[in-house]
């Protein structure tokens, strides 16, 4: 038996674990590992079972071809499979130009992944349609990162401050059920005499540990907001000396707030008064305060001014910038921060570089070998390009890696038919996923335990998930894929198959940039237990905390942004009277594609469901565990009822894991966010009847 330090294949939190695995043959074993520092041991249901996932049984061995449209895909190997990929992007790009090939990518590829991914797209194939599933995950909060502070880390500070906080607001976040560990630091925090206060429309396992619950109506998170800065302005709690020495534009964001009087929000969303006055007590009275969102308020069609809002009310209680204080974000997938800041996403280039910035297409075209000028430009995001694959003028082609969007894709069913109507895909994954069951190639990829890279956690620790056993004959590592592929497309050089090489050449890419990894190598890593960007040099400590001296604008302060309710792109009628929202539990992660087929998982939770409200289920005469059709103006979804009271009455649940008739994700709207391009995931009309 070998034992090998590594990482959970999950959360972004990159848990520490440990894996046992036999020297030939057998199955692997998943240990604790109580000496780093996230998780301290602790693992969820999850990361217990990952093993389950890396047997012969449960996943790809071998690649599928498919002879012709809507024939069934039969083993092929790995020579004709690479062959194919290679032609099928090369006449679609020959055909329709190169704007016709697309590449979608995954929030939990590795670092050295996603930049050679990248880089393949704009390289290779020379085209700017490339985005990623992390599209539908955080860019809400990135780009309200960005506008505020300069620069987006999901969290600014490490997870240990949480519970050395005196109030934590946390903003549509459910981690006692997506990121178990994590709830520690909330437990500490109650216990260290802090306050903890759960905004969600929805009684949840983390709500039940608050202090204060406030329910809002779905798509309302940005109306809440603005009303506790409301209250904070009239009742003289504004820091009226950090607001002058360290940001900029309050006056335009006061004046905003002003017209969200305490009454008015209450109409709107539907939290007492007295509840956002003694939220608004408790969170600037504190010595120190974190405002902390997640999918809730962000996967809105105005999720960025909503995040803005919440940063605004940071801001203007000197909660920002200082120990113990200031806003962050609870990324949801793998590397969904290390995910996006080198090149995967349609308009970055590596380092969290703007493609449209000369002097970033000039650095990253020296570390490349490429001219700038034939470097593409920003392309479209994720719903956008998948929105017209197969159409004049789309992507005709399209390679996928690690990302299954006929399950968590909003407006699921129009999405799968667009993928239908593609000339060719193909697919790398672990699994036949439900997409990779539409491809005309499917490649086997190698998964955690079989590869080494780097991921980025949610606090911006770059951390090392190494190789703890051999895969099995026949599949291979996305490394690999790139490099075979560039090459039968004419480039020899620059796509190296080993991980640490890659992240050299990352770091010098990354050199300079935002996010700047170059300081950061494998020894350091292993040494250090993850190292945090930015961490510019060898010598340099690396940056667990942010902000502290000055923000990363070019004037060093942060800046307000003077926003303003409006309601969700799509609100509640006659014919769809009630509101859908949607979101994970406990024993289940992302689409599914790999915790469905865990036997211990699946028990705890076999399926979908509908959640709603015993006076909902009154009004409709419907009894627990009976079936529900949930109907949208963009589809229906069956699934058996939940009837419990931590609902709101006028809201309706479902998790969106599942394929099939309980696919929450047929249902959902796609209206993106005009800044971030975020899918409103969160909040859609619809209406449920019984199934006769």
């Amino acid at each position: 038996m070998t034992t090998t330090d590594t990482h959970c294949p999950y959360c972004s939190l990159q848990c520490g674990m440990r894996l046992r695995a036999p020297h030939s043959g057998g199955e692997a074993h998943v240990l604790a590992r109580p000496d780093f520092p996230v998780n301290r041991g602790a693992l969820c249901g999850k990361g217990q079972s990952a093993a389950a996932v890396l047997g012969a049984g449960v996943r790809l061995t071998a690649p599928l071809v498919r002879d012709e449209r809507g024939g069934e895909l039969r083993e092929a190997s790995w020579t004709e499979a690479l062959d194919r990929v290679a032609a099928g992007l090369a006449v679609a790009g020959q055909r329709h130009g190169r704007e016709s090939v697309g590449v979608f990518g995954g929030g939990g590829l590795t670092n050295e992944k996603a930049y050679l991914l990248g880089k393949f797209a704009r390289v290779v194939l020379r085209t700017p349609n490339i985005d990623y599933n992390g599209r539908f995950c955080m860019s809400s909060a990135a780009a309200a990162h960005r506008i505020a502070f300069g620069l987006d880390r999901g969290l600014p500070f490490p997870l240990t401050d949480i519970a050395k906080a005196g109030c934590v607001i946390l903003v549509g976040g459910n981690p006692a059920e997506t990121m178990p560990p994590a709830l520690r630091y909330f437990r500490e925090l109650r216990a260290n005499g802090g306050t903890l206060i759960v905004v969600d429309p929805r009684r949840t396992r983390t709500a039940e540990q608050a202090d204060l619950h406030l329910q809002p109506v779905p798509g309302t998170d940005l109306a809440l907001a603005l009303g506790l800065l409301h209250l904070a302005i009239a009742d003289n709690k504004v820091d009226e000396a950090f607001v002058a020495e360290r940001t900029t534009g309050f006056e335009a964001a006061r004046t905003a707030a002003m017209a969200h009087w305490p009454e008015r929000v209450e109409a709107l969303t539907g939290v007492p008064v007295h509840q956002l006055r003694e939220t608004l007590r408790l969170f600037a009275d504190a010595a120190t305060g974190i405002v902390l969102t997640a999918r809730g308020p962000e996967q809105q069609s105005k999720g960025t001014d909503t995040v803005g809002a919440w940063i605004n009310l940071c801001l203007a209680l000197g909660k920002a910038g200082r120990p113990g204080s200031g806003y962050g974000c609870l990324t949801g997938q793998g590397n969904g921060q290390g995910g996006r800041e080198h090149g995967q996403k349609a308009d970055q280039l590596p380092g969290y570089r703007s493609i449209e910035d000369p002097a970033a297409r000039a650095h990253i075209a020296q570390v490349w070998g490429v001219e700038a000028d034939d470097l593409p430009g920003p392309g479209r995001s994720a719903y956008e390009l998948l929105d017209t694959l197969g159409t004049d003028g789309g992507a005709r082609a399209l390679l996928l890696m690690g990302s299954n969007p006929v399950v968590s894709a909003p407006h699921a069913g129009h999405i799968t038919e667009r993928l239908r109507a593609l000339d060719f895909l193909a697919v790398s994954d672990l699994v036949l996923s439900e997409t990779a069951r539409l491809a005309d190639v499917v490649l086997p990829a190698a998964q955690w335990a079989e590869e080494t890279g780097t991921l980025t956690n949610l606090e911006g620790r770059v951390i090392l998930r190494q190789a703890a056993l051999d895969a099995p004959q026949g599949v291979r590592t996305d490394l690999h894929v790139l490099r075979e592929l560039a090459a039968r497309l004419g480039v020899d050089k620059g796509f190296p198959e080993h991980a640490e090489e890659a992240f050299e050449e990352l770091r010098r890419a990354s050199a300079g940039g935002p996010a700047d990894y170059s300081g950061i190598s494998y020894r350091r890593i292993r040494a250090e237990d993850g190292v945090f960007w930015p961490c510019p040099g060898e010598e340099h400590p690396g940056t667990p905390r942010l902000f502290l001296e000055r923000f990363a604008t070019p004037d060093g302060r942060a800046r307000f942004t003077p926003v303003t309710h409006r309601p969700a792109a799509e609100m509640p009628d006659r014919e769809y009277p009630l509101i859908l929202t949607t979101g994970r539990v406990l024993a289940q992660y992302q689409s599914g594609a790999q915790t469905r087929r865990v036997p211990e998982l699946n028990r705890a939770a076999p399926g979908p469901f509908v959640e709603l409200h015993p006076q909902l289920a009154a009004r409709l005469g419907a009894a627990d565990g009976e079936a529900l059709a949930v109907t949208s103006r963009r589809g229906r979804a069956v699934a058996p009822a939940r009837v419990t009271d931590t609902i709101r009455p006028d809201t309706v649940f479902m998790p969106f894991h599942w394929s099939g008739a309980g696919r929450a994700n047929t249902l959902t709207n796609p209206a993106l966010d005009p800044i971030s391009k975020m899918p409103e995931f969160k909040v859609c009309a619809v209406r449920v009847e019984r199934v006769r």
